[in-house]
């Protein structure tokens, strides 16, 4: 009986060393795959050089929220209103100053039937508040909207100077695209398409980011490829403009 008993403890103590030594392996086993994970996302280069979330590149705050659908609420009821107006102007051309004639003239009479009804029925008027621009609001956009077009205008002025011929090529084309849409489309179709486009091609992307960047990667490489033999047989062969701006 005695050493019955030892050989069980025994086998015992060797089930729970191996149970042990194979707890540690596939805790090894998912170490290494947690880092391996974790380096080739290292590997992979984000888009256009970004190094913060996605959620960041948007300014954070509400704004970031409605595009990436962390209020999925809000983003549904902006992107429907947004559809509504598109539904109302475009296919039924409903024209914006009808429109806001139309709804001044209901709510004027609603409000004005509401108050003079109310002394018939012994309840108070209603409250209507008092609505105005904070001078602050006021100026903290004029500022905003000068220094984007400040920006904007010093960029046109580095392009015409013709020191970067590839930034000069990219605004080119870009604005070659869009007078091809706006001859397409009017203003509201496009300005629908831009609308909807922010709200789901960066919620897509944040969903499917790791491949996207991986291809992404893979394409600008070959762009580049490409942009050097160009470079090298036409671009080189240009003559470009002064280096440095003439003094008075």
């Amino acid at each position: 009986m005695a050493e019955h008993g030892e050989t069980l403890i025994e086998k015992i103590a060797e089930k729970i060393r191996s149970d042990d030594s194979s707890s540690s392996d596939s805790d090894d086993e998912k170490n290494h795959k947690s880092s391996s994970d974790s380096s080739l996302k290292s590997k992979i280069h984000r888009l256009f050089g970004r190094e913060k979330p996605l959620h960041q590149v948007f300014g954070g705050g509400k704004p970031a929220d409605l595009f990436l659908w962390r209020d999925k609420k809000a983003s549904a009821l902006v992107l429907g209103v947004a559809t509504a107006i598109w539904v109302l102007f475009e296919l039924m051309e409903y024209h914006l100053l009808t429109l806001v004639c139309h709804s001044l003239i209901l709510s004027l009479a609603l409000l004005f039937l509401w108050a003079n009804a109310s002394t018939f029925i012994n309840k108070s008027p209603p409250h209507i508040p008092q609505v105005s621009i904070p001078e602050d609001l006021a100026v903290n956009v004029a500022l905003s909207l000068r220094f984007e077009i400040n920006r904007a205008l010093a960029s046109l002025r580095e392009i015409a100077l013709g020191r970067d011929l590839k930034k000069f090529l990219s605004v080119i084309a870009g604005l070659w695209v869009v007078s091809i849409l706006g001859g397409c489309l009017n203003f509201l179709t496009l300005f629908y398409i831009v609308f909807v486009l922010l709200h789901t091609v960066p919620f897509i992307y944040e969903k499917y980011e790791d491949k996207i960047d991986s291809f992404g990667e893979k394409a600008s490489a070959e762009i580049k490829k490409q942009y050097a033999i160009l470079d090298s047989k036409v671009l080189s062969k240009i003559p470009k403009g002064p280096l440095k701006d003439k003094k008075h």
